[in-house]
């Protein structure tokens, strides 16, 4: 299994720094995180960092790339002072719509190279991996460690 994640993370672009696998120049991690403000306008810092499963201060980083870049506005909480809430601006929007674009003309692309037949298990394989991740993710929280994978 590790040789065909390992594959699997070159194949599909991952290690591209300013890139994303869908050919957008910008990181993977600032593509995620258009994604989830799109989806989820004006999403306080931590809640942005806990979908996104990234520590506080790389959410922090991270926001900052994308205000510098005039992608998204950083305000405090009207009812929080200590919150701080994000939010897209129109360039963020429209970069956002970008890379959504892109990145489903991409997967349309991989799932056409998949026979019909085997999607349905692609995916279900898929499913089962993230479950697996995050029954381990859970058990490396609490000390525990799970060296089968």
């Amino acid at each position: 299994m590790q040789e065909q994640v390992i594959a699997f993370i070159r194949s599909f672009g991952l290690l591209r720094p300013d890139t994303t696998p869908c050919g957008q120049p910008l990181s993977v991690s600032e593509a995620h995180a258009l994604r989830e403000l799109s989806r989820c306008d004006n999403s306080s810092q931590t809640e942005l960092g806990n979908v996104l499963q990234l520590e506080k201060s790389t959410v922090s980083r991270l926001v900052n790339q994308l205000k510098g870049k005039g992608w998204i506005e950083r305000n405090r909480d009207p009812d929080d002072g200590r919150a701080v809430r994000v939010r897209l601006t129109e360039p963020g929007q429209r970069v956002a719509g970008q890379v959504a674009a892109s990145r489903a003309a991409y997967f349309a692309r991989i799932v056409e190279g998949i026979p019909p037949t085997e999607r349905d298990d692609v995916i279900m394989a898929f499913q089962t991996v993230v479950k697996a991740l995050g029954a381990r993710n859970q058990s490396t929280e609490d000390g525990s460690r799970d060296e089968r994978l």
